[in-house]
């Protein structure tokens, strides 16, 4: 196995599972809340989420200063590993658990893991692909990328599969011990990759000056906002992944509400389980049938119109058709096509960037910007309780379309300067 083609294959088998506990957490996170909480509180954990995840950030930020890269994945997925051993046992118990269906704002554990949830999937996704973004060329990236995203998806499809079968026969609680032993072998996967891949596949896009893998950089958090909104290159990213969040918040909203007006308890668990699993495989199915080819001739700047454009055409179903079936399928398609070519597109935007980008401003878009945006989403979503259904559907239908616009706008400018950028082979920002 050549050096690049084993660094892929690492880095394919890290996502498959970090994106494989992401999917296994998602399905429980909801069915816990909505089960034990109820669905109307669901916008106020977002928007308190978002105070979650800043704390995060700040402390990321702080550590990727101090520490190399590898060694924060170590650290994290650790952490995660038994922080999760934990809630698993109290989600198994009978009393304060999920065999408890009785819903209240009052039952602390579905707050807590849903919070804890919501940061698993802002910090370690972030991570990774820093990481990957640091250690990868353009030219290496076009190759490799993809087969990352086939990693990704086929542990979003497999992790949930597993996971929906042993809750099935034993509970959610149980299932829960799958993704504490997934974390474990990803620390192992990790070491692997930084003591067998060769050093000369670990060297990124430098636009012609020498730069190390691990180094210092400007300090933290707020250096990450000055970038964002300094530069507008970052802002436009920002502007991306914020408008895609926000209106994703508000459509998947919807089909929660749907969802739990049908199902409660591990019935609901089951059901989005099954949610992830056709998500997942609707995504790794385009990326074997060639979904990629299909980026690779379009270029990076109409591929990554692709989606503002099809979750325009769900806005407009929805409101049309508000059934559960309706919302069911446009969040699998909206959403595989997000993980299986939009999302592998949208890292290589960073590729032509700084260290600093890629770690401060990245971080800081991809976790607590990408988590505010959810806490817009669900403070828009918040007003379903104080206006009629018709009324609400009407207004969230009107604003994510005009967002849709200006992400439009946006997606043009990063794709023409990412082009020029890699052409003249310099740095962006």
């Amino acid at each position: 196995m050549n050096g690049e083609r084993r660094k892929f294959t690492l880095l394919a088998s890290i996502f498959s599972l970090a994106i494989g506990v992401y999917w296994l957490f998602r399905p429980i996170k909801d069915s816990i809340f909505l089960s034990m909480i109820g669905g109307i509180h669901q916008p106020k954990a977002k928007m308190l989420s978002i105070v979650v995840v800043g704390c995060f950030v700040l402390l990321y930020s702080k550590l990727v200063d101090k520490f190399e890269r590898h060694k924060l994945l170590y650290g994290f997925s650790l952490f995660y590993a038994v922080a999760t051993a934990c809630f698993a046992f109290f989600i198994w118990h009978p009393t304060i658990g999920m065999s408890n269906v009785v819903a209240s704002p009052d039952r602390y554990l579905g707050w807590a893991f849903y919070l804890f949830v919501e940061s698993f999937g802002s910090v370690m996704v972030a991570l990774f692909w820093s990481f990957v973004s640091d250690t990868t060329t353009p030219e290496s990236a076009k190759r490799g990328y993809f087969m990352i995203a086939i990693g990704g998806q086929s542990g979003g499809f497999l992790c949930p599969l597993i996971a929906q079968q042993v809750a099935k026969s034993y509970g959610t609680g149980i299932a829960l011990i799958i993704p504490v032993i997934a974390l474990f072998v990803l620390v192992g996967l990790v070491y692997c990759y930084m003591t067998t891949v060769p050093k000369k596949e670990l060297k990124g896009f430098t636009g012609g000056h020498k730069a190390p893998l691990e180094g210092k950089t400007k300090p933290g958090f707020f250096e990450g906002i000055r970038l964002v909104f300094t530069k507008p290159y970052l802002a436009a990213i920002f502007t991306i992944v914020v408008f895609y969040e926000i209106v994703i918040t508000i459509l998947d909203y919807h089909f929660k509400m749907f969802a739990s007006e049908v199902y409660i308890g591990e019935d609901l668990t089951n059901y989005l389980f099954s949610y992830a699993l056709w998500t997942n495989g609707v995504a790794l199915v385009c990326l074997f049938f060639g979904v990629g080819s299909v980026g690779r001739r379009l270029g990076l700047g109409k591929t990554i119109l692709l989606l503002p454009i099809l979750v325009a055409s769900a806005v407009i179903l929805l409101y049309s058709h508000p059934l559960l079936p309706i919302a069911f399928a446009i969040m699998v398609s909206c959403k595989g096509l997000n993980y299986a070519l939009i999302q592998p597109s949208k890292e290589q935007l960073y590729i032509p960037t700084s260290k600093e980008s890629k770690y401060k401003a990245k971080a800081w878009i991809d976790m607590f910007g990408s988590r505010s945006s959810k806490g817009m989403g669900s403070f828009i979503n918040s007003y379903r309780e104080t206006m009629p259904i018709e009324v609400f559907a009407s207004v969230t239908a009107c604003l994510s379309l005009g967002l849709i616009g200006v992400w439009i706008v946006a997606a043009l400018f990063v794709g023409r300067v990412h082009a020029q950028a890699i052409k003249e082979e310099r740095i962006v920002c």
